[in-house]
């Protein structure tokens, strides 16, 4: 027999589907890791990160190039609706 869901079910579920995927947590994990024994280093500078907030963009970034489940990032609007009322 056939069931079918109503309108609350599917919301339900699309809203307790989780938004990373397992090897996101697992980059982020050994990011964190790293931070806290003192060998996690960013970017170009390659100095050593000490934000707890640092180690996490690390990992995400990491599992975004790697192809894992990830949301986009968030864009940052440039200029603003301050930037225009200025102009005026």
């Amino acid at each position: 027999m056939l069931r079918h869901r109503s309108r609350m079910q599917t919301r339900a579920i699309r809203v307790c589907m989780a938004k990373y995927g397992k090897k996101a947590g697992e980059k982020v994990e050994r990011a964190m890791k790293e931070r806290k024994r003192g060998t996690l280093k960013s970017g170009r500078s390659g100095r050593r990160v000490t934000s707890r907030k640092q180690a996490i963009a690390i990992g995400l970034s990491e599992a975004r190039r790697s192809g894992a489940k990830v949301p986009k990032r968030k864009s940052s609007r440039k200029g603003g609706r301050k930037a225009a009322s200025k102009k005026r």
